[in-house]
């Protein structure tokens, strides 16, 4: 009778536990904020300090120390204030990110692949980790999809920017006569949502189907079918995993995906005005794009947003497009 008196208790533990876990996370999260501010401040103290001291005795070496501190300060600053711009209620959250290739064929597919790898360049440089969900390879080259989690302080918030269709002009490789193509893939933004009451999905609403896993995993790939792929009826909505080991677990993923696109698409509906949760996806071809990144005749990444742009295309591709990122914050204001 206790046996069972304890095991009936058990959903409401696991349950106080969980919720202990996310408290416990926020308030991890605000005293790295509290502590990243008072290292700051006192940064900036001493530099004052210091700088009192370099023009009593007019010491130029030294106040040219003190400049390189001062804009390595500024820097800080900079970077802290933008984060407190990120007021969303999902911006702290862990981002999952889906790229598909568009117009353009093969082309697109290269684009899809090469927009993948300065999505992995950018997260690495910001302590980001990355774990690929699912993966659909191109026919001839490239990626057709790829969907990919980011876990990190803010993922979601800073990522959220990049959601859009992003346009490629360069000369193809994929051409004998060496003519310029202009190809498209676009990319989905949403927030890993833990848990959500509010969202219910019943099971005559989804359609489950299983396949056999084509990335890496161990034996078990292309011997079982581990990866599952979620139709959710009602809205069309189509979501896979098959990065996990057992299908179980697959599930589970592609359940947390799928919850996290209704949550997206009932806040886009209420909050049309918000761009908070709401992107501006549209039809993935010319005239649609967010962004473009022109390799020939000349080189430019340009973000037809906000107007921000930069010659140094090699270097975005490299994954430093937090520019990009901070000029949307700022503007979006």
């Amino acid at each position: 009778m206790q046996e069972k008196t304890l095991l009936s208790q058990q959903p409401e533990v696991f349950l106080d536990l969980k919720k202990a876990q996310q408290i416990s996370k926020e308030i991890a999260f605000l005293e790295n904020k509290v502590t990243a501010f008072d290292k700051t401040e006192k940064s900036v103290n001493e530099t004052m300090e210091m700088l009192d001291l370099a023009q009593e005795e007019n010491d130029e070496e030294l106040l040219e120390i003190i400049a390189g501190e001062i804009r390595g300060l500024y820097k800080t600053v900079e970077e802290m204030r933008l984060a407190a711009l990120l007021k969303g209620k999902y911006d702290k959250l862990n981002a999952i990110l889906t790229l598909h290739s568009g117009a353009g064929g093969t082309e697109a597919c290269d684009w899809t692949e090469m927009l993948y790898r300065m999505y992995i360049c950018y997260c690495e440089k910001n302590g980001y980790k990355i774990t690929e969900l699912d993966r659909l390879e191109g026919d001839e080259a490239g990626i057709k999809s790829v969907s990919f989690k980011v876990e990190g302080d803010c993922a979601y918030g800073y990522l959220k920017c990049e959601k859009g269709v992003h346009r490629l002009v360069r000369i193809s490789p994929f051409d004998a006569n060496k003519k310029r193509h202009t190809s498209f893939a676009s990319l989905e933004v949403t927030p890993e949502i833990e848990e959500d009451n509010t969202i219910v999905i019943k099971d005559e609403e989804i359609k489950i189907d299983t396949f056999r896993s084509s990335g890496a995993g161990g034996q078990h790939v292309n011997k079982t079918e581990s990866a599952i792929r979620i139709t959710h009826l009602p809205t069309g909505i189509v979501v896979a995993c098959q990065n996990e080991r057992s299908q179980t677990q697959n599930r589970e993923m592609a359940m947390k995906m799928l919850i996290s696109k209704l949550l997206e698409k009932r806040e886009a509906e209420r909050m049309e005005r918000d761009n908070d949760i709401k992107g501006e996806i549209k039809k993935i071809e010319w005239g649609s794009q967010i962004r473009s990144y022109v390799f020939c005749p000349y080189t430019m990444v340009k973000d037809h947003r906000t107007g921000y742009e930069t010659g140094d295309v090699n270097s975005v591709m490299d994954g430093n497009i937090q520019g990009f990122i901070n000029d949307y914050l700022k503007k979006s204001q």
